[in-house]
């Protein structure tokens, strides 16, 4: 149980933190994971679904047994329990 509220937080933190870019040759080689940070703060429930979406990470309460979609694949997954995996986590829905 900490370890998902300590899992969360963290991911909390990390879709607050402030995004800044400066422009000199070496933050080229930084952009990337920029960028990644920035897709990652684009989840968000949209309805009765979820978008922006990753696939086996932790899903919030209000999102179990409810549909996400990833970004950029636009595939389907689920926010199920699994009893050999005691946490709530986005699956592959066929």
């Amino acid at each position: 149980m900490l370890r998902r509220l300590l899992v969360t937080g963290a991911l909390v933190a990390s879709a607050l933190a402030p995004l800044t870019i400066s422009v000199t040759p070496v933050s080229a080689a930084v952009l990337p994971s920029a960028v990644s940070s920035v897709s990652a703060s684009c989840y968000k429930r949209v309805g009765k679904h979820w978008v922006c979406i990753t696939p086996g990470a932790f899903c919030p309460k209000a999102a179990h047994k409810r549909y996400g979609y990833v970004k950029v694949t636009k595939k389907r997954y689920k926010c199920t329990y699994k009893r050999s995996d005691p946490y709530w986590r986005w699956r592959r829905a066929y």
